[in-house]
């Protein structure tokens, strides 16, 4: 089913390492999906009436999680084995799962889904910055982040369908086996991948100051200030879509509970649609003019479902949802893609584990905002209400993101090192100014490079159009 209408986006799944790492995700998404429909079961059986007050506990609990843990793990990353890292985090959320089963207290359920999301964190961006390690080719890498995408989404629809075949034939525990399964095979296939040698970090510094550097990293680059407030667009987007879709469902349409399933599947079709798409599209756009138009287009939908959850429900409004849901899906998909590239981009290959974590854990903190905003406005101003506020705040969102990334983004830039000594190596081909040395390469952040020089600096360069990544 994955591969299905993909066509040449296929030939990556050529390179054996990133085969295995693809497989891995998909089992492990596939396993992480059973457990979602097995926790709600778990939860109603201890708590009754008040397993949502749980699922959003937990939910909550996976936020900080993900925030907290991210930025740490993505400091010592590099003293770690890659390989020792994403199989030591497969097998605690195995662990994890094989536990689950077996509470009878909701404390219980707090701190083992506290231990699963501090693991899915530690797991998640070291994948990620492995991925460009094993595809260097800029058209190779934006092939992957579309299937990762697509692994994402078709997980979604289909884990519920494989929990719910399941479920007539086992009970829910049995549905916490699968995943520990999942996980299982998921650290049999990385520790069956080769990969890279790790490039080695030249900054010293405790712990602290190398979790602090992803996101100074973010503060000080303005494609990637941009691409923070992207995903808070995005967030304020999803928000509506994961909070407010079974009340908007169930309360203002008064459909059936499984029309829940079928504006959800709507989402999900849009972002598919636009993952397979996004290769071919990314050849001839640059990320930013691919990425911009799509954020401005989620408060323009925003606007449109707070029309519709004002009028009276009738068939024609319903389609209207229905297709509002899967432009949401297709405009996150056409800004969140593309992220792993503008990362990939503004991090020295060193450096991209410290970037990827940072990007996790500040991307949640947005989802950690919205989430609960939604839910309260829902309850407490109404579903109108809630999509103008939300869409106002994707609308600042997407403005704060055009203002930080300059139309003319150029790879290398013209800079002045006014503090480098004569003969340093980092000034090869450098000329003397009247403020030091002076020259021109691809510009990141790093322990040569401590802020961003003026446009009066910048330069075009030959990646420029492309935003590909030079050699360094």
């Amino acid at each position: 089913m994955l591969l299905t209408g993909t066509g040449p986006m296929l030939s990556v799944l050529r390179n054996r390492t990133y085969r295995h790492l693809f497989t891995a995700q998909v089992v492990a998404l596939t396993g992480t999906g059973l457990a979602t429909v097995a926790l709600s079961l778990l939860a109603y059986d201890i708590a009754g009436n008040h397993a949502s007050t749980v699922l959003g506990s937990a939910l909550a609990i996976k936020m900080i999680a993900y925030v907290g843990i991210a930025p740490l793990i993505g400091a010592v990353a590099n003293r770690i084995p890659r390989r020792a890292l994403l199989i030591t985090t497969d097998l605690t959320r195995g662990g994890v799962a094989m536990v689950l089963p077996f509470v009878t207290e909701v404390w219980q359920i707090y701190v083992l889904v506290f231990l699963l999301q501090a693991a899915s964190a530690a797991f998640t961006p070291a994948f990620q910055a492995t991925i460009p390690e094993i595809l260097p080719e800029e058209r190779d890498y934006t092939q992957a982040l579309s299937l990762s995408r697509l692994a994402y989404d078709l997980e979604s629809l289909f884990s519920p369908a494989l929990a719910a075949g399941l479920l007539t034939l086992v009970s829910y525990n049995w549905l916490f086996a699968g995943t520990t399964v999942g996980f299982l095979a998921s650290a049999a296939l990385v520790l069956a991948a080769a990969f890279p040698k790790p490039v080695p970090v030249e900054r010293t510094g405790g712990a602290y100051a190398k979790a602090a550097f992803g996101t100074r990293l973010f503060w000080i680059t303005p494609r990637l200030r941009a691409l923070l407030a992207l995903d808070l667009a995005v967030a304020a987007a999803g928000a509506i879509v994961f909070v407010n879709t079974v009340v908007i469902v169930r309360d203002h349409f008064d459909r059936p509970a499984s029309a829940v399933s079928l504006a959800l599947a709507a989402y999900g079709a849009g972002s598919i649609l636009t993952a397979l798409t996004l290769p071919r599209l990314l050849r001839r756009f640059t990320d930013r003019t691919v990425m911009l138009p799509a954020a401005f287009a989620l408060p323009v939908v925003l606007a449109a479902v707070a029309v519709l959850t004002v009028r009276i429900p009738s068939t024609g409004t319903w389609a209207a949802a229905l297709s509002a849901w899967a432009a949401i899906g297709a405009a996150s998909s056409a800004v969140l893609t593309p992220g792993g590239r503008v990362v990939r981009r503004s991090a020295t290959d060193a450096d991209l584990p410290a970037a990827f974590a940072a990007q996790f854990s500040l991307s949640h903190s947005c989802w950690l905002l919205t989430y609960p905003l939604a839910g309260w406005l829902a309850a407490g101003a109404g579903l109108p209400v809630t999509a103008m506020v939300l869409g106002g705040i994707a609308l600042t969102a997407a403005t704060a993101a055009a203002t930080s990334w300059p139309a003319h983004d150029p790879a290398r830039l013209e800079h002045v090192h006014p503090d480098l000594p004569a003969g340093h190596p980092h000034l090869t081909e450098a000329r003397r100014c009247a403020h030091g040395w002076q020259h021109r390469h691809h510009y990141v952040i790093d322990r040569h490079h401590h802020r961003w020089p003026g446009r009066a600096h910048t330069t075009t360069g030959q990646h420029a159009a492309t935003g590909t990544r030079p050699h360094r």
